[in-house]
């Protein structure tokens, strides 16, 4: 009965140690991607993500990502994408939360982390198809992009960079 224990001991504890390792090691590649990327945060809902260039599969698996064509950190319409849910990095899974008038922070990646603040204006639906959203429209603005909860459409939230 006490080698049965022991044996059950063992390997609860190896199991525990290989989640924890791996939880650890996510951690630090998190962090890894928040000082050497553009950060994108929403203070308000607890939201704060890497966003890489580009949106394939690979980059959002984990962060966020720019679309690339799209505005520049602080200039024209800067869009990003990120998922919304568990599968993945679950960044935005809270931005379905968002009300008109939060702050979103975005931090570059010069030197200095110049942050620019954004206000948002709106949060909306459309279809997957509809990419309007990513035009430029001769202002500076942050669109970011994410699934709704049953992943049939988009939920788009709009900032206004203020001064």
């Amino acid at each position: 009965m006490f080698l049965a224990g022991l044996i059950a001991f063992v390997i609860g504890a190896g199991a525990l140690g290989v989640y924890g390792f791996r939880k650890i090691s996510l951690e630090l590649r998190r962090q890894k991607l928040m000082r050497e990327n553009v950060v994108v945060e929403i203070a308000d809902l607890d939201i704060k993500a890497p966003v890489l260039e580009g949106t394939d599969k690979e980059t959002l698996s984990v962060g966020a990502g720019h679309f690339t064509g799209t505005g520049k950190v602080g200039s024209g319409n800067y869009c990003i994408a990120g998922h919304s849910s568990t599968i993945y990095k679950e960044y935005f899974s809270n931005l379905k939360n968002v009300k008109t008038g939060m702050e979103i922070q975005l931090y570059d990646t010069n030197e200095s982390r110049t942050c620019y603040s954004y206000e948002v204006t709106e949060n909306f639906i459309v279809n997957p198809d509809e990419t309007w959203i990513l035009d430029d429209f001769g202002d500076d603005r942050i669109t970011i992009v994410t699934c709704t909860d049953d992943g049939t459409q988009r939920q788009v939230v709009v900032g206004f960079l203020t001064e």
